[in-house]
């Protein structure tokens, strides 16, 4: 029976949805697919793998605002996928399926971004050839998507740039500026499974797409055809260039303004346990540390860069297994401080030690929490900010990432605004500011920061500090997206500091909490994976929407805002983008969100509570009981509603 055949018949038996047998049938249909790739689908029927070929076929991979994302390696991997593994046993081949992340759908994604940034180039009068930086990251056929992409770029007619090797996406944002490129690619699935990959998308000004571009991205590669792909599988790299040694050295020196005061460090120096848990976070991180006479110690069975992750279950520094070879070299070593950073280093996760000798893990909020009290503090001693703040100066974080980071702002006389979800929207709002200083200040993007910071206090909006609950965060207008390397920059001079003042950071987070008040913030975490996963997770989000909770443990819903709907407003005055958000208030001041993930498979629930117990210790007990019972029920009633 012809393959084409069997698709059918799987389908009249119910083995397969129509979805698959839809865009299975159109990609035989087409006659595009390499030999391996039509062999590898016959295994996977011979074997009556239904459930993998459902995963493989259920969906064509969207290419969304920020790019696209998914699995390179399947559950299942037919021999003639497998082929030659190579040194760490990844199979020859990226898994076939228009679900997946693979040649054929890089082909399409690539091709589709051309054809919009040549035509943005010829609305604005540019002539020259569309120039773009491709970054990738260590995982299983990153470095391969890389140099497809510029094969394919070029093959097009454009000018492309590629690194020698593994780096992060800090670095990226900030070389796509630095050489003046239309748009920059990023080969990475940021702490996803080692079996993930993705292709995230940027603009020229070092940010992730956003409106309008993306959507008229999103249409250009809609628009590329199967019969488009066969054309560019094979790899030409004679015209790709290599990103010059300067322009990253120019990164490197950049990083030094994420340090405020270069004398605390040396003054009160500290020791630094440091893993990039096989990332590229040490590329930039070890070198720029040893530049500041940090005493650094890697974690040795972490360095090597490997897309297996062989040492953990996940590389992802919001997991608290992530640090288990980190904190015991720490305890060896005596250090003050542990880093650890994902592996396209723009998350970093922080530990530090206690008085006792034990170490703290902290959240993302809580290390945010710490960097936002600190900076704002020491910009106001060293004369940056005002002493009553000011009005121009901001900080930018998510809506769900703490709320005390508002109370911060407020109490330092400064804003807060608050953004959607995703790095891309602060990056939005840094070209905003920037592009409303230049119209006093030409020059503005030659300034040092300093001068950019004195130049925004007094004709612009000054970005202080921003970030996200998701371990992300933000130094300066240089980059436009979360940066790893700057943040443990950061994070090591805070330390510094507040151990020149006789504290530990857990001494130090209690004082911002008598500061500003009691704030705690957890994560419900909800993963419903493959067809039937998307289906629920679609489920309970339509439902929340048409019959939102009227109460939640006997306490009302006072509010309730449904940012797909709504129009909400923020602090600029700017209308919020439509999204599948909801935001619950309930009477007693907890706070919930609620979104999909717009990268893995998963709903996530996020929890505020806040108490005004003047004891720290009863406050937090207090706080930890009520989302404990709050996670619980969430847990129960998005399952009900998952599978009604």
């Amino acid at each position: 029976m012809m393959l084409i055949d069997q698709v059918k018949s799987a389908y009249e038996s119910g083995n397969i949805t129509e979805d698959t047998k839809n865009n299975l049938s159109e990609w035989l249909s087409a006659d595009f697919l390499p030999a391996w790739a039509v062999t590898a689908i016959e295994e996977l029927f011979a074997e009556q793998q239904w459930s993998e070929i459902n995963d493989r076929f259920f969906k064509k991979i969207a290419f969304g605002t920020g790019g696209m994302r998914g699995r390179t390696i399947g559950k299942i991997t037919p021999a003639a996928e497998a082929g030659t593994r190579d040194a760490l046993g990844a199979p020859e081949h990226p898994a076939v399926g228009t679900a997946n992340l693979n040649d054929f759908n890089i082909v399409r994604a690539t091709v589709g971004l051309f054809r919009y940034i040549s035509k943005y180039l010829a609305s604005t009068g540019t002539t020259r050839a569309p120039r773009i930086v491709i970054a990738h990251d260590v995982r299983h056929f990153s470095k391969h998507f890389s140099q497809l992409a510029a094969s394919i770029w070029t093959k097009l007619g454009g000018e492309a740039y590629v690194f020698d090797d593994a780096r992060s996406v800090p670095q990226l944002s900030f070389t796509i500026r630095a050489l003046g490129t239309d748009t920059g690619i990023a080969l990475t699935a940021s702490h996803n499974p080692s079996h993930d990959n993705g292709f995230k998308c940027y603009f020229n000004d070092g940010a992730q797409v956003i409106s309008p571009h993306a959507e008229s991205i999103i249409g250009e590669v809609n628009a590329v055809t199967l019969a488009d792909i066969p054309q560019f599988l094979a790899k030409d790299l004679s015209a790709v260039k290599i990103v010059p040694a300067e322009v990253e050295q120019q990164y490197l020196t950049d990083l030094e303004c994420a340090i405020l005061d270069k004398s605390v460090i040396a003054q009160s120096p500290i020791k630094l346990c440091y893993t990039n848990i096989h990332g590229t976070g040490d590329v930039m991180i070890v070198p720029a540390m040893k530049k500041f006479g940090v005493d650094i110690h890697v974690v040795e069975e972490q360095l090597p860069h490997d897309g297996r992750f062989p040492t953990v279950k996940s590389p992802n520094p919001e997991n608290a297994e992530a640090f288990t070879l980190s904190l015991a070299k720490a305890k060896e070593i005596g250090a003050d401080i542990v880093i650890g950073t994902d592996p396209d280093d723009d998350r970093v996760g922080m530990a530090a030690r206690n008085r006792d000798g034990s170490y703290t893990l902290y959240s993302g909020n809580q290390t945010g929490t710490m960097l936002t009290a600190f900076r704002c503090a020491r910009m106001k001693e060293l004369g940056i900010l005002p002493p009553d703040g000011s009005p121009r100066a901001t900080i930018i974080k998510t809506f769900v990432t703490s709320p005390i980071w508002d109370a911060i702002a407020e109490k330092n006389g400064l804003r807060c605004v608050n953004a959607l979800t995703g790095f891309k929207w602060i990056g939005a709002k840094l070209r905003k500011y920037q592009l409303e200083v230049e119209k006093t200040v030409p020059n503005y993007t030659s300034l040092s920061w300093r001068e950019r910071a004195d130049a925004q206090l007094a004709a612009g909006t000054f970005y202080v500090f921003g970030g996200e609950e998701s371990y992300g965060y933000l130094h300066s207008d240089s980059v436009r997206d979360k940066d790893g390397n700057a943040a443990a920059l950061m994070v090591v001079e805070m330390a510094s500091w507040v151990k020149a003042k006789g504290m530990t950071l857990p001494e130090y987070l209690d004082s911002i909490y008598r500061d500003y008040g009691y704030f705690q913030e957890s994560l419900l975490n909800i993963v419903l994976e493959g067809a039937k996963g998307a289906a629920q997770i679609k489920r309970i989000l339509a439902s929340l929407r048409e019959n939102p909770p009227a109460e939640i443990l006997g306490k009302k819903v006072v509010s309730f805002l449904d940012f797909g709907r709504d129009e909400i407003k923020d602090c600029d005055g700017d209308i919020i983008p439509k999204e599948d958000f909801y935001f619950f208030t309930l009477e007693d001041g907890m706070k919930i969100a609620v979104r999909g993930s717009g990268t893995e498979p998963k709903i996530k629930f996020y929890l505020f509570a806040t108490s005004k117990n003047p004891d720290i210790a009863a406050a937090k007990a207090d706080a930890a009981a009520a989302i404990d019972a709050t996670k619980a029920f969430l847990q129960e009633e998005a399952m009900k509603r998952a599978d009604a």
